[in-house]
């Protein structure tokens, strides 16, 4: 098993920065691997963020927290000796980053100096020297690796050395064509949702808390569970008329008209600015359709679907004709995996009505109509073709050639790295902590000296 990636992790990080409030801790050197030390409250702080990610490795969980510190070390001393570099601009933009994702997590600035008891600067300037490291130590590590590629015999080879009971277990993956319909929202459904949201914003003006409003009311359940908000965003997070309205708000509090998108209509409040980014809310309304347009749309489709079975048109021609989903129905009415970019999913991938309907097909059968929704949350009412279908089966080399050729690049790389440590083991200084001696490393070298 290769030592898991800490490079650039939001583990190793928190982990600093959850030593860096422990003023009390008492600290030592630990480890000194070149002209790099580990320190003790290093590897107190990451073990525990371990354990709060339920990562504890057992009773070896600091000694396995010890090595993955003194790998990166081990790469960041060596960059030193082979000239690898990063530019400031990338350890710039990269602070950046996980900072406002710290921010975020604890929810404000405010509230992250009062947790470490410093001013924002401090603790800015703190964490800068710990990104380059692990910047370096990634540059490091991509030098080592290269570009890792595998003949198809070292593939069969690697998937014939792999013992019976160890081989992966690869998912079912489906593949489906749709054909979709938008039930017609009436103009007054419309306006009793802008009454609604007009309501909602004066209200919050009033004094009520938008938060609360957020998470009684908003259809956009992901952020209702968070009271409507959506972070801390940049302008290309967003949809173009989402986006124009809420970066235009500029006073915290302050509440956006109605705003029209492809999911629905919003208000939004704004909460603060920084630099490119936005903090807000939102309280989010889809359109309903009502039962007697749902029935209209299940009409049109249950005719579009006895017209393809009796050879009157094709599910391809249809899905071009009729469907209101374009983007499938411009392909055929093939579905993309927006999370592959490929027309497989798993089951997980789905939504629940969808994967209940593919569940009881055959391939080549079309569904019955049925309600749905989009992928933006909107109702719809479809059919679908069930265009292939894997059951989870053990890997095969015939079949799930790219599962086994990527498992093969992986152990590829483990190999290579592993070649690498106990190389660069021999050749640099390393001194460890008595308290470690007994740990039973991966690596022997560590105790070599």
């Amino acid at each position: 098993m290769i030592l898991k990636k800490i490079l650039i992790s939001a583990v190793v990080l928190f982990a600093a920065l959850s030593g860096f409030a422990q003023e009390k801790m008492i600290d030592k050197i630990v480890g000194t691997v070149g002209q790099k030390i580990i320190l003790k409250s290093d590897v107190e702080s990451m073990a525990m963020q371990y354990k709060s990610r339920g990562e504890d490795h057992g009773d070896n969980l600091k000694c396995f927290v010890f090595e993955e510190l003194l790998y990166q070390a081990l790469l960041v001393n060596q960059a030193r000796v082979d000239s690898v570099e990063v530019s400031d601009m990338q350890v710039e933009g990269e602070l950046q980053r996980r900072m406002m994702m710290f921010e975020e997590q604890m929810e404000g600035r405010e509230a992250m100096e009062k947790y470490f008891n410093k001013p924002y600067s401090e603790i800015e300037s703190h964490f800068r020297e710990i990104i380059k490291d692990q910047l370096i130590a990634q540059q490091m590590e991509s030098t080592i690796s290269g570009d890792i590629s595998v003949t198809p015999q070292e593939v069969r080879k690697f998937f014939k050395s792999l013992p019976k009971d160890s081989l992966p277990l690869i998912e079912s993956k489906i593949e489906l064509a749709q054909i979709v319909i938008h039930p017609k929202i009436k103009d007054s459904q419309i306006e009793q949702i802008k009454k609604s949201l007009q309501e909602y914003k004066e209200r919050s003006e009033k004094g009520e808390d938008f938060s609360f409003l957020a998470s009684l009311y908003s259809d956009d359940l992901a952020s209702a569970q968070k009271d409507g908000d959506l972070g801390w965003i940049r302008r290309g997070d967003l949809v173009p008329e989402f986006a124009a309205v809420a970066f235009e708000l500029d006073k915290p509090g302050e509440i956006s008209d109605i705003v029209k998108t492809e999911y629905g209509y919003h208000i939004i409040q704004f909460l603060g600015r920084k630099g490119e980014r936005i903090h807000i809310k939102h309280i989010l309304k889809i359109p309903k359709p009502t039962t007697a347009e749902k029935i209209k749309a299940k009409a049109k489709l249950d005719s579009i679907a006895e017209s393809i079975r009796s050879g009157k048109i094709t599910f391809e021609e249809a899905a071009l004709l009729y469907s209101d989903d374009k983007e499938s129905g411009k392909s055929n009415g093939i579905v993309v995996n927006p999370y592959t970019g490929t027309s497989e999913f798993t089951s997980s991938q789905l939504d629940p009505a969808t994967n209940y309907i593919l569940k009881q097909m055959k391939t080549g059968e079309i569904s019955e109509p049925f309600e749905s929704t989009s992928m933006k949350g909107k109702p719809e009412i479809k059919i679908v073709k069930l265009l292939n279908k894997t059951e989870p089966h053990i890997a095969d080399i015939d079949t799930d050639y790219q599962q086994i050729s990527d498992l093969t690049k992986a152990h590829k790389k483990t190999e290579l790295i592993s070649n690498w440590i106990k190389k660069i083991q021999k050749t640099t200084y390393i001194k460890i902590d008595d308290s470690f001696y007994n740990c039973d490393f991966k690596y022997k070298g560590w105790l070599a000296k």
